[in-house]
């Protein structure tokens, strides 16, 4: 079971990489400043996750119009994910959870995906500017989105 609203959301660095090279990107960075919006997601490359992050994409500025960082997170590599997001014209941040941390700190870690090995599940939170988490949701399968407007309701309730 995800951790739950109400938690002190655990912080992370994981590395991103865009044109500019590798990156560390710190949850705790937008403590103080801004609400973060967390979605993680099994696989690049894969049909769901390719509609989920396209779908955040063309909705990302009613993220920041909201002032809120979006950060997606999976197992994959910082490069698969920057060529994913080149190909695919994703916008948002991507970051790598290789191994898994921020996957276990979230208690969404998904056994077994396909026969391939663990992932992270598709789960959201909103982790608001004290670092608390207001909205914890993991789908039932890695073919389900997230409710999307559950997570934009948050939003606007913390804005």
């Amino acid at each position: 079971m995800a951790i739950t609203v109400g938690t002190q959301a655990p912080d992370f660095t994981l590395k991103s990489k865009n044109a500019e090279g590798l990156k560390d990107v710190t949850l705790s960075a937008n403590f103080g400043s801004k609400n973060t919006v967390l979605f993680f997601f099994p696989l690049a490359f894969t049909g769901v996750c390719t509609q989920e992050l396209c779908d955040i994409t063309a909705g990302l500025s009613s993220y920041s119009g909201l002032n809120a960082d979006v950060i997606g997170i999976s197992v994959d590599s910082p490069f698969a994910q920057e060529a994913w997001a080149q190909k695919e014209k994703i916008g948002i941040t991507l970051v790598s959870d290789l191994n898994k941390t921020a996957t276990d700190a979230y208690d969404v870690r998904f056994p077994g995906l396909a026969g391939i090995g663990d992932t992270s599940a598709r789960a959201a939170f909103v982790i608001d500017k004290a670092g608390v988490v207001q909205y914890a949701e993991q789908t039932a399968t890695p073919k389900d989105l997230p409710n999307f407007e559950a997570v934009q309701a948050t939003l606007k309730a913390l804005a």
